[in-house]
């Protein structure tokens, strides 16, 4: 499914250099149709863009790590995606074995359900135990926003906080919303200045992109990457936005 871009209006506050945005993205490459020929594609984007990470599909680390080998741009992947229903110990063993295959960041899908339930001493154990298998690697834990209250929200945030995690992100970019504005807001004063928000799931402008930043987000998943960074390039060179029709109904 495509889940529908952030609404924004134009940014009017000062440009950013391209590679300060560059480095706030993980070029996303999770669709489930995506070939052999469009991983490498997009890997390419990414070493081109000079972005913090490219975001891969498990069976796609390996490959991923191969082709970014010596590059700056960081190995990421996801655990228990997209519905987090997996048990502990899959999720367990998907960290140890991706991390082993060259990943470099994890993005772990938590249990949806049990969060939903008040389990929230549950959500806790689990990212701890995916944290503990990381090994000191990045752990970024997505809550996917749009099925939780806000009551949810902020009870699993800060058990993400205290279990280890480095980053709180909004959702996989596959549930019926994505990222919001008054989410990346509650994220980041529910938790503490050391943990990190990342967005995803319809940031598919600059606009959005610096909206989102502005309020606290400081990485995104994304995949109109290429879009996003040659309208700031234009932009910056006293152009008009470049956005398209196109790029607004990308998926995730």
């Amino acid at each position: 499914m495509s889940v529908a871009s952030i609404d924004v209006p134009r940014w009017d506050g000062p440009l950013p250099s391209r590679e300060e945005v560059a480095k706030m993205i993980d070029h996303s490459l999770l669709r489930p149709e995506l070939t052999a020929a469009e991983v490498e594609d997009g890997l390419a984007t990414a070493l081109e863009y000079r972005t913090a990470s490219v975001c891969v599909r498990p069976a796609d680390v390996a490959a991923a790590a191969a082709a970014l080998r010596g590059s700056q741009v960081r190995v990421g992947t996801v655990v228990g995606f997209p519905h987090g229903s997996s048990t502990t110990q899959a999720k367990v063993f998907e960290t140890t074995e991706l991390i082993s295959l060259g990943a470099e960041e994890i993005d772990m899908v938590i249990n949806i359900g049990r969060l939903r339930g008040g389990d929230v001493a549950f959500i806790q154990n689990e990212i701890a135990a995916v944290v503990q298998a990381a090994e000191g690697l990045p752990v970024k834990v997505i809550f996917e926003n749009a099925y939780l209250t806000d009551q949810d929200k902020t009870a699993g945030y800060k058990s993400a906080e205290t279990a280890g995690a480095a980053f709180i992100k909004t959702g996989t970019g596959f549930a019926p919303g994505g990222a919001t504005a008054a989410d990346i807001a509650l994220m980041r004063r529910t938790v503490s200045p050391h943990v990190q928000v990342k967005a995803a799931g319809g940031v598919r402008t600059l606009d959005a992109l610096l909206h989102l930043h502005q309020l606290g987000a400081t990485r995104f998943g994304a995949t109109a990457t290429a879009a996003i960074l040659d309208d700031l390039e234009s932009r910056r060179n006293g152009h008009p936005p470049t956005a398209s029709a196109a790029e607004l109904t990308a998926g995730y």
